[in-house]
């Protein structure tokens, strides 16, 4: 009888042992569900997040295009600032220029009329001197 004894206490432990196995894979079970979720959950949070990281894309660019197009109609305004100086200047320096030929045509009106004057005053000086 030791002999069935031993079989008996052997089903019992083998017993015992797929009860701890079956355990062990219900607990593993859960496991593998609840890591399933947690990736689920891991990719909806990654897709979410790369939902927002394209918004914030597009808004910063949409930022920089309008900028740029800000900063390229200051620069038109500047060009055409620059032109109207530059217009203004040259009509300044064309009058100018008038002016300089003005006191050069006066200069030798004034210089013609100083040499009459002086060779009137000599034909005076010359006939009071007879």
């Amino acid at each position: 009888m030791a002999e069935g004894d031993d079989i008996e206490a052997r089903v019992d432990a083998l017993e015992a042992r797929l009860g701890q196995v079956a355990a062990d894979v219900q607990v593993a079970r859960e496991d593998a569900a609840a890591a399933r979720h947690l990736a689920a959950a891991r990719d909806r949070d990654t897709a979410d997040l790369a939902v927002k990281v394209d918004a914030n894309r597009s808004a910063v660019n949409a930022l920089g295009e309008q900028t740029r197009e800000r900063f390229d109609a200051v620069d038109r305004r500047f060009e055409a600032l620059e032109r109207k100086m530059d217009d203004g200047f040259r009509r300044i320096d064309d009058e100018f220029r008038k002016v300089d030929h003005g006191f050069i045509e006066m200069r030798g009106k004034f210089d013609v009329t100083a040499a009459g004057l002086e060779r009137i005053a000599a034909l005076i000086e010359g006939k009071s001197d007879r």
